[in-house]
């Protein structure tokens, strides 16, 4: 394990591995270096890049220092940029796609080129918005210690089925979930109000002027395909492309070649 000391002083931890340009790889909701896609993902892509992933705080060995706010996660990313070299290629995952836009828009933030896959949103009638107190109900959850209700209510904002909750909840998956649901609020204070059936501000991410490459999975509901083809038309210059046959569990083998054909154009 390496780490690195963000600015308000957290030590943030994180794995490098390959060679080549540097790409670091940012997690979605309640993944980390231990438990999560990137692991694999990096391996997969270390034969063409210097692969950073990292536990974002709260999470995995990284620290958490209170009070929460999204600058300081774009904080913590910005001192890996700078342990990598100080410009690098930057993919997101669900609302870790958020996070990578919050840093690229940043000055001078180091981000040449992003890759972003389905940022958690409902931006039309497509899809069930979430409830308007989500976050409220959250923060409540989280603050009474019950841990695994704060799982289950996130399970249920995303869509799982009841019936695949009821089946997690006794594994040791849950388990692991239920130990980071105190860094769920994070998430939704990242995304902001993506997900509440309201179209992207045109101006939220205006200054991401770098290349971005936005997609999606071709099994995934319409409400996620529509809302990532709408995000790709928002940012100044970006593509979209699906990718068939995937959802938002998207398999590494799906990704690498779309990741290495368009870092390495």
């Amino acid at each position: 394990m390496s780490t690195v000391t963000s600015a308000d002083g957290t030590t943030i931890a994180y794995t490098k591995v390959g060679s080549g340009p540097p790409l670091i790889l940012v997690d979605g909701a309640l993944c980390y270096r231990d438990f999560g896609p990137m692991a694999a993902l990096a391996d997969a892509l270390a034969a063409t890049f210097t692969v950073y992933f990292y536990d974002r705080r709260g999470r995995g060995e990284s620290g958490d220092t209170a009070p929460y706010a999204v600058e300081r996660e774009v904080e913590d990313l910005e001192a890996l940029i700078a342990e990598a070299g100080g410009e690098v290629y930057l993919y997101g995952c669900s609302s870790g796609a958020a996070l990578a836009l919050e840093t690229a828009k940043r000055p001078g933030s180091g981000v040449t080129k992003l890759a972003l896959y389905e940022l958690p949103a409902v931006t039309d009638d497509t899809g069930k918005p979430w409830a308007p107190d989500l976050l409220a109900r959250t923060d409540e959850l989280v603050a009474a210690g019950r841990r695994s209700d704060v799982v289950k209510l996130f399970m249920k904002t995303v869509g799982t089925p009841s019936i695949v909750i009821a089946i997690m909840r006794p594994t040791k998956v849950w388990k692991k979930l239920s130990a980071v649901a105190h860094t769920i609020p994070n998430d939704y204070r990242v995304l902001g109000d993506t997900g509440y059936g309201k179209p992207f501000p045109a101006d939220r991410w205006s200054a991401v002027t770098q290349p971005a490459l936005v997609m999606d999975g071709g099994k995934s509901p319409e409400y996620m395909r529509n809302s990532q083809r709408r995000l790709a038309e928002v940012l100044p210059n970006a593509q979209h492309r699906t990718l068939p046959g995937q959802t938002h569990m998207v398999k590494a083998a799906a990704q690498v070649p779309v990741l290495t054909e368009y870092f390495s154009s």
